[in-house]
């Protein structure tokens, strides 16, 4: 397999890489997410390469392809990995990248945005002084409040990535 070889060419535990998977998946649900793109996330985090193939994920997390599609949809679209072709071939391989988290947490901003626009509306439709309005209102600042961290956040992880990974 694989994702059961580590960088340096020495043999890694299949079991401790399942254990680790099967670990870091649950937490994932724990959060929110749904149970088969968290073990297709988890795989791909845990493969020294950062790719695997739909098939690879399948042997290893002993799944059908048409698990592995779902949960390769479901993780493309909240841009947490890629599609590439293998060159001169049909096959494609998944890749996870080394800013995924970066990338996931910058594409929720466009739809923060739309919930501030959503939000705004609200208020203005139930009105500034109704109980719901006033709700929607605080909701608003909130979101507001937390993109304006969080772009400085990214900002502070841009430059200590750059002076630690580059």
């Amino acid at each position: 397999m694989t994702d059961a070889v580590g960088a340096v060419g020495a043999a890694r535990d299949p079991e401790a890489v399942s254990a680790f998977v099967e670990h870091f998946a649950a937490q994932l649900v724990e959060a929110g997410m749904t149970r088969m793109p968290s073990r297709v996330f988890a795989a791909l985090l845990a493969s020294d390469t950062g790719t695997l193939t739909s098939a690879e994920l399948g042997e290893q997390l002993r799944i059908s392809p048409a698990a592995v599609s779902g949960a390769v949809r479901y993780l493309s679209q909240v841009h947490m990995v890629s599609r590439e072709r293998e060159p001169g071939s049909r096959r494609e391989r998944y890749r996870v990248h080394s800013d995924q988290w970066y990338e996931a947490l910058t594409s929720r901003n466009a739809i923060i945005k739309r919930w501030e626009d959503a939000l705004r509306e609200g208020v203005t439709s139930l009105g500034a002084d109704t109980p719901a309005g006033r709700r929607l209102a605080e909701t608003l600042d909130f979101f507001e409040f937390i993109e304006r961290d969080v772009a400085e956040m990214m900002e502070r992880w841009r430059a200590y990535r750059d002076e630690k990974y580059r």
